[in-house]
C-alpha cells in the first residue's frame, strides 16, 4: 500500500516480530506476491526456538489466501484475480488450488501449520459455493490450519454476503475480520449480531482509521506518492481530526490513547476479539518513530474502561452511514456482476429481512 515511510529490512522484522505483549501475527500470500510471507517467516524464525525465546504454541500465525498469482494475471491496480475465477478454475478445482496455497504460504512463512487462515476477499462465490467452504474444512482437517475464517475486502461493504456466508457455513467459519472502528462504525456493526449469533469470533482491521487515531497526521500531512490513502477523498484527514477532537475528553478521562480508546471501543461489541491497527512510518519532521505505536498498542489496557456512556458518545461522534457506495451486494448496483460488487438477489433480500436491513435505507450511500 506504501503507506508512509519505507523501513530498512531489519528494523521492519524486529517490527513484525511476535512477543508476549503482541503475540498475534497476521499475514496474505498474495501481499508482495509471496514477500510478506518470507519476511514474516524470517522474523518467526528470529524469535521461535530455544534462541528466540518464544514456543511455536506461545504465537498466533494468522494466514491468508484466495488471490490467485500463481496463474492469474495481475490487473493493474485491482490486483490478481480470485481463485474462483471461471478463467482460472472450476468448482472441483478449488480444493486442489486452497491446498496448494496454503501449503506453499506455510513453506514461506517456514511454519507446518496456521493458528487461523482466513478466505482472502472473497468474490460471490467464495461466500456461497459449497466447494470453497468444502476445501476451506479440508485444510483444517488435514492440519494446516487449527482455526479457519473468511477476511472480506479489501473495500467496505459485503454486508449481506458475509451475513450470508456465516448463515451458510458457520458451523465450519470460526473467526471473521472486518473494517471497523469508531470514526468507521458503518457498515461492520450491520454483521456483528449474525456473527456472534453463528459463533463466529472477530477480528477488527483498520482501527486506526488510516493512521489518523496514531496522532501524528496532521491536516495538509505529507503522503507518499503511491501512498494508497490518498485515494480517499480530500479533505478526509481534516475531517476525521475534527470528530477525534470530542473522544480526547473520553480518552483522558479513562487513562487511554487516542488507539487504546478506538481499540478498547471495538472489543467492547460482543463479536469481537482482536483489533489490528495498522503500524505507519509516517512521512515529515513531527512523525512518530513506529516502535512508539508498536509500544502503544501493546501497551492497551486489559480491563475495559470504556463505560455504556462513552461508547455510545464515541459512536455518535464517529458516525458515518451512508458516507460512501460499498462493495458486495449492492442496491445501487446496475449492470452484470463484477468481482467486487453485485446486485441484492432475492436471498439476500431475506437475509436482510431476518437481520432487520433494510438495504434501500440501511447499505445505500447517502
Amino acid at each position: 500500500m506504501h503507506f508512509g515511510r519505507a523501513l530498512e529490512e531489519e528494523r521492519y522484522l524486529r517490527l513484525i516480530a511476535p512477543d508476549r505483549a503482541i503475540p498475534t501475527v497476521i499475514t496474505a500470500d498474495v501481499y508482495g506476491a509471496g514477500e510478506a510471507d518470507t519476511m514474516l517467516g524470517r522474523a518467526l524464525g528470529s524469535v521461535l526456538g530455544p534462541d528466540g525465546g518464544l514456543a511455536r504454541d506461545e504465537v498466533c500465525v494468522v494466514g491468508a489466501v484466495g488471490h490467485d498469482f500463481y496463474t492469474g494475471e495481475r490487473d493493474g491496480a485491482k490486483g490478481f484475480p480470485r481463485f474462483t475465477d471461471p478463467r482460472l478454475r472450476t468448482e472441483d478445482a478449488y480444493a486442489g488450488y486452497l491446498r496448494m496455497a496454503t501449503e506453499r504460504s506455510l513453506e514461506r512463512c517456514g511454519i507446518d501449520r496456521f493458528d487461523l487462515l482466513l478466505l482472502h476477499n472473497p468474490d460471490r462465490a467464495g461466500y456461497t459455493s459449497e466447494a470453497v467452504w468444502d476445501g476451506m474444512a479440508a485444510l483444517r482437517e488435514h492440519g494446516l490450519t487449527r482455526m479457519i475464517g473468511v477476511a472480506p475486502g479489501p473495500a467496505n461493504g459485503f454486508t449481506l454476503d458475509v451475513i450470508d456466508c456465516f448463515e451458510r457455513f458457520g458451523d465450519r467459519i470460526d473467526w471473521a475480520m472486518i473494517i471497523l472502528g469508531p470514526l468507521e462504525p458503518w457498515p461492520g456493526e450491520l454483521c456483528l449480531a449474525a456473527a456472534a449469533a453463528s459463533g463466529v469470533s472477530v477480528i477488527t482491521r483498520v482501527v486506526d482509521y488510516g493512521g489518523l487515531l496514531f496522532d501524528d497526521l496532521e491536516p495538509g500531512g505529507e503522503l507518499g506518492r503511491q501512498d494508497h490513502r490518498s485515494f480517499r477523498p480530500a479533505g478526509w484527514i481534516e475531517a476525521g481530526r475534527a470528530r477525534l477532537e470530542p473522544m480526547r475528553a473520553i480518552a483522558a478521562r479513562r487513562s487511554l490513547t487516542l488507539l487504546q480508546l478506538a481499540c478498547q471501543w471495538n472489543l467492547s461489541h460482543e463479536a469481537v476479539r482482536c483489533t489490528v491497527p495498522t503500524l505507519i512510518q509516517e512521512l515529515g519532521a513531527g512523525a512518530r518513530p513506529v516502535e512508539d505505536k508498536r509500544a502503544e498498542l501493546a501497551a492497551l489496557p486489559p480491563d475495559g474502561r470504556l463505560s455504556a456512556a462513552d461508547l455510545a458518545e464515541i459512536r455518535a461522534i464517529g458516525d458515518n452511514t451512508g458516507c460512501m457506495a460499498l462493495k458486495g451486494a449492492n442496491p445501487a448496483h446496475e449492470g452484470g456482476e463484477r468481482p467486487d460488487r453485485w446486485a441484492v438477489s432475492e436471498g439476500l433480500h431475506e437475509v436482510a429481512q431476518r437481520w432487520r436491513i433494510e438495504p434501500a435505507r440501511d447499505l445505500a450511500q447517502v
